[in-house]
């Protein structure tokens, strides 16, 4: 979060650098991931449980002391890379497009000479 300081009054000024403190000490107060994650398995063991158990596959998995827990992982499309059928066909060449991504540069021309989109409709 940037903020243009150049045009704040010295009031204003002040009321940031307190404001800036007091995030700074409940940060400060905030136990790390690891910590918590570790309590959180503790407990759950003294009740006979597991994270998994209670969380599922999101479960945090108690990090080890210093050790701050791994990200997530994104997960990956499962349509990306497939074909798709062809929406769009010039005539001459028998060129096709899909009608997803960029408009290709046939179709282009053959729009600024007054063709329609639909002129080309498969």
């Amino acid at each position: 979060m940037a903020v243009d300081l150049d045009g704040l009054s010295p009031k204003e000024l002040d009321a940031l650098i307190s404001k800036a403190k007091q995030r700074k000490q409940t940060l400060a107060k905030r136990s790390s991931q690891a910590e918590v994650s570790k309590a959180l398995a503790a407990v759950a063991k003294k009740h006979g449980w597991t994270l998994a158990e209670l969380f599922g596959a999101a479960a945090p998995k108690a990090a080890k002391a210093g050790k701050p827990a791994a990200a997530p992982k994104a997960r990956k499309s499962t349509t990306k890379g497939t074909k798709v059928a062809a929406k769009y066909r010039h005539p001459e060449t028998g060129q096709t497009w899909s009608g997803r991504g960029i408009l290709p540069k046939w179709m282009a021309e053959e729009i600024a000479k007054g063709k329609k989109r639909e002129d080309f409709a498969i």
